[in-house]
Formats: structure tokens, C-alpha cells, sequence
């Protein structure tokens, strides 16, 4: 979900030359075969432990699990993913190249860069799995490219995202919908805008909806970030250098995630937050923690957009259980459940017109909260994964506090 701690990255870059590219993924094993193995097997699941939503629907999916499969999933909370891509290089180090301690992974953007370019993912495997016959490949491109990076068969799509900015109507009529008009309220409305913090997730894809939106021609983003980094990224300093003085705390300190933004928005402290999940908002009124008045607006140039990932470490020791973990979260019913916003809200990555009739009926009882917005309107791709890690580096050395 987050950046790719720095260490990790310059281990995971000396590690390259070491480690074999690929490793066996079973193509050929039935599934049935596949269902026998995974059987009694224990699937340690490293996911974000930002959400008490997420947690609830992982212990469903766990339920189930148990129930139908004979599988235990045992969801290992983490706040950062690289926390677990830096497990798997301390062990591939410390050549443990089996029993591993992680079996499956959340896992997206420059992380997914990180393991995929050392050799350290299992696969291919994802696109053996029954239920992914069903992913809206050409409906939703980045179900299949990550941060750039063709994910190969090394990751399975199970969520998608859009970029978008939740406000207080009752203080905002019209809502700024890009980098220009943002900026002018911002500085008419001193105090009351901030973001989180690079490189937490949502403050780094912060820098970069801001970034893209400033550039007509994206192309350049989707190549390694080179020497015209800092040509390109200067219309972006400008911003920030004009907003910060009249943000929150006059742009010296910024909350620590998404989450504290979230708790500043619902005290009434400031008057904007921002998620990939659209629909947290209105699950944040159901909630209580936001008032009525809360409502969304994406850029009108485009939402910065992507899909987030299940992966396998190389050394996995349960990979039959993890694949089977995989096929039914990505299964109609899981999904559908995943996108009720009583439960969490996050989209679909599956073609739903596609489905057959019941399972579409899943999802035809689904009903958007007052602050969600369609899944509509244009988007924007990730940049490249290294655009990622020389904007956190660079922000860093403008503006960290103390």
C-alpha cells in the first residue's frame, strides 16, 4: 500500500545479480489437486493494518476459509508493505529460500518492483487461478501493469482505485477540481489544507496526482525518471512552495497517514482529505467519525489510478493455501462483499457485466453512500515505480519536518 522503505530498495537492488528470475509455479497441477494440498495448510496474509473495515473483511474471508476450504488464514497486520518486502530480503539473505515466513502479500507499486526485479515472487501462478478468468483485463488496464511493470502472472488483481478528495460542502460550495483553483483556496482558507506525509501512501500519491495533472504529455512518466527529473518536477515545488505557508500548521508538520488526515477532517480541524478508496467517505459518515456535510470531487483532468495486488514470496511455505486464498477473494461473492460499503468499499477488479446472472445480482443490490462518486470520469496511470521513490527523496530533502 506504501512506499518501499529506501533500505529495502538498495538491498533488494544488490541482491539482483544473486537470484534466480523465476522459480517453479505448478502450472501444470490440477486444481483440484492444488484445493487437496492447501488443505489444513496455515496462510500468513501480510496486509495493511490502516482500516478496522479491512480487518473485519479479512476475518469474514477467514471464516469462510476455515469453513469451506480447511484453510487457516491468518491476517499479519502491518502499516507499511515494506515491512514484509524487507522480510523477504533479510530471509532470502539469510538464505532461507524455504519455509518462509510470509505466504502472501498486499502488495503493489515500487514493492511489487522491488521483488519482482530480484527474482523473489513465486510465479507465474496468478493467472491459473479459477476465478481469474473473470478480471476486466481491458476494461481496467492496471489490473495487468503495475506502476508500469507487467505484472506477468507474478500478482492477481484483487481491488482498484481511484484518487479522490473528500471536503466539507458546508464550507465549500464549489469544490477546486485541479492543481490552479486547489491552490487559490488554499491560500484564501489559511489553516485548513494539508496532506499526509511522503512517503506515506496517500501523501506520496498526493505529490503525484498533483504532478501528472501539471504535465499534458504523461508518456515521459511512464519511463524511468532520468535526468530531467528536475525540469519536470519544478511546476510541482512551485505548488507546494505557494501552499504550504497557508496550510495546516503553515506546511511544517503534516499528518502522519491517511487515517490522522481523516480524524483532522472529521474534528472539524481542516477541510479536505484524500483516499484511493471512494467510498470511505460515506462510510465515514455511517460511521460517525464524518459529518453529513462530507462529499468528494476527483481532478476533472483525470484521478490518479491503480489496481492493488495479491503476491507470493519465492520462499512461501504454504503456496497451494495462498493460491486458494487468492482464488476466493477474488471470487464474485468475496468481491461483491469487498465492494458493499457496509463492509469496506473498495471496487471491483472483475467484469462484472461478464458474470454470470446471479453473480451480477450481487452487485446490482449494491447502493452508493452520499459522498461516493461513480466509477467514472478519465484517469490517469501510474507513473513509473522510480518516479515514486526520487519524489519521496526529494520532498524529503525540501520539507521534512525538524
Amino acid at each position: 500500500m506504501s512506499g518501499l522503505d529506501r533500505r529495502g530498495f538498495l538491498l533488494a537492488a544488490a541482491l539482483a545479480a544473486a537470484v534466480p528470475r523465476a522459480f517453479a509455479a505448478d502450472a501444470n497441477v490440477p486444481w483440484t489437486e492444488v484445493l487437496r494440498r492447501a488443505r489444513g495448510q496455515k496462510v500468513y496474509f501480510n496486509a495493511w493494518a490502516g482500516d478496522e473495515a479491512i480487518a473485519r473483511y479479512l476475518g469474514w474471508a477467514a471464516a469462510e476459509l476455515r469453513r469451506r476450504l480447511g484453510i487457516e488464514l491468518v491476517h499479519v497486520r502491518i502499516n507499511d508493505v515494506a515491512e514484509a518486502v524487507t522480510r523477504v530480503l533479510a530471509e532470502k539473505k539469510a538464505g532461507r529460500n524455504t519455509d518462509g515466513s510470509i505466504d502472501l502479500i498486499w502488495l503493489n507499486g515500487e514493492n511489487f518492483a522491488a521483488l519482482r526485479n530480484t527474482g523473489l515472487l513465486h510465479g507465474p501462478w496468478a493467472d491459473d487461478v479459477p476465478n481469474a478468468r473473470w478480471i476486466d483485463r481491458l476494461g481496467n488496464p492496471t489490473t495487468v501493469t503495475d506502476f508500469t511493470l507487467p505484472t506477468a502472472g507474478y500478482e492477481l488483481a484483487w481491488g482498484t482505485s481511484r484518487y479522490t478528495f473528500f471536503y466539507d460542502s458546508a464550507r465549500i460550495s464549489a469544490p477546486p477540481d485541479d492543481a490552479a483553483t486547489l491552490l487559490a483556496w488554499v491560500r484564501a482558507n489559511r489553516g485548513r489544507f494539508t496532506y499526509p506525509q511522503p512517503p506515506q501512501f496517500h501523501g506520496t500519491s498526493f505529490l503525484k496526482q498533483l504532478l501528472l495533472t501539471m504535465h499534458k504529455d504523461r508518456a515521459q512518466f511512464q519511463r524511468p525518471a532520468g535526468a530531467d527529473f528536475d525540469a519536470l518536477t519544478r511546476p510541482l515545488w512551485q505548488w507546494l512552495d505557494a501552499a504550504h505557508p497557508s496550510m495546516w500548521r503553515q506546511g511544517r508538520s503534516f499528518p502522519a497517514s491517511g487515517p490522522a488526515q481523516r480524524r483532522l477532517l472529521g474534528d472539524g480541524e481542516v477541510d479536505w482529505a484524500m483516499a484511493f478508496n471512494s467510498a470511505e467517505a460515506s462510510r465515514s459518515i455511517a460511521s460517525g467519525e464524518f459529518p453529513a456535510s462530507i462529499r468528494s470531487v476527483r481532478f476533472r483532468a483525470g484521478a490518479l489510478a491503480n489496481s492493488h495486488f495479491l503476491a507470493i514470496p519465492y520462499n512461501a511455505r504454504a503456496v497451494a493455501g495462498a493460491k486458494a486464498v487468492a482464488n476466493f477473494l477474488l471470487s464474485p461473492e468475496a468481491q461483491a462483499r469487498k465492494s458493499d460499503e457496509a463492509q469496506w468499499g473498495d471496487a471491483t477488479v472483475l467484469a462484472v457485466e461478464a458474470l454470470p446472472p446471479a453473480e451480477q445480482a450481487r452487485f446490482a443490490q449494491l447502493r452508493r453512500g452520499p459522498a461516493t462518486l461513480p466509477p467514472s470520469g478519465s484517469v490517469i496511470d501510474e507513473p513509473h515505480a522510480s518516479w515514486t521513490v526520487r519524489l519521496e527523496r526529494a520532498w524529503a530533502q525540501r520539507y521534512r519536518a525538524g
